[in-house]
């Protein structure tokens, strides 16, 4: 086997410790930490727009007939999916895998929060900025109001969970529930591409209901009852920050009900016709 020169190695060591510095002095830096983190999501939204756009080009045989409006939402769809995935994963290892808001940790757990938990709140912000954007700019063809409600009460609660650190715990047991976005937009694109009666989107509404039902109800009703059992620590946040705890999901579990009541309609709708 070849043996790769001491030069190379020694260049490859330098980029990766320019790399580390760079992540490391700026990227989560803690004064930059917010600031870099919204840009990255911005940015990351714009990527995955064009590459969206850009793959559907070419592999998609839906995407060249669509309408121009139509097309713009196919891609926004690529963005909210690549969002969904990026932080409902992150989500779920904070709430479940990591030990930051353990209880056995010293410390008030609603003050918790690292620069990996601030710069995913960050990229969020970016996100939910980028995506409301787009929906007012095209208003109300990517989205009608409960979208603007829902993106804007996000928004300000995850920002303020960003730049105050303060119970990034609930924010993240709230972002949960992105995981059923995927879903969601795989619906629209069968739908899109002709496949309503297909087997592909039967199945996947059979998992939208599951996921719904496990991120979007049953969790809300966890991250509820986790508040009522640290409520001495609840009780010592910031005011507005107390009221973004226990108004912002209270506003979104009920537009989650809502939405999961048409989502029961809709699956008893198609079973129905498949009997």
């Amino acid at each position: 086997m070849r043996e790769v020169p001491k030069q190379t190695v020694m260049a490859v060591k330098s980029y990766q410790n320019q790399a580390h510095l760079l992540v490391k002095n700026y990227l989560f830096a803690d004064p930059l930490v917010p600031y870099t983190s919204i840009l990255g999501g911005i940015l990351a939204c714009k990527v995955a727009y064009d590459l969206t756009q850009l793959i559907s080009s070419f592999y998609s045989k839906t995407y060249p007939g669509l309408t121009k409006i139509q097309r713009v939402e196919w891609n926004n769809r690529g963005i909210s999916t690549v969002h969904a995935v990026f932080i409902s994963a992150l989500s779920l290892y904070f709430v479940f895998g990591s030990n930051l808001f353990s209880d056995e940790l010293a410390g008030l757990l609603v003050f918790r929060s690292s620069p990996l938990s601030t710069f995913g709140l960050g990229v969020s912000v970016g996100y939910f900025l980028s995506d409301l954007g787009m929906i007012l700019w095209l208003y109300p063809s990517l989205g009608g109001i409960e979208y603007v409600i829902h993106h804007t009460l996000s928004g300000i609660a995850v920002a303020y969970s960003m730049f105050t650190g303060e119970a990034q715990l609930y924010t993240y047991m709230v972002l949960i529930s992105e995981v059923t976005t995927p879903e969601i937009n795989i619906r629209w694109y069968l739908d899109t591409a002709g496949m309503k009666r297909s087997t592909a989107y039967l199945i996947n509404g059979v998992v939208i209901f599951l996921a719904w039902l496990i991120a979007r109800v049953l969790l809300f009703g966890y991250m509820f009852y986790h508040v009522y059992l640290h409520y001495t620590q609840v009780i010592k946040m910031h005011a507005f920050g107390y009221m973004l705890v226990f108004g912002v999901p209270s506003v979104l579990a009920i537009m989650n009900l809502v939405w999961f009541g048409k989502i029961i309609k809709g699956v008893v709708k198609v079973l129905s016709k498949r009997r």
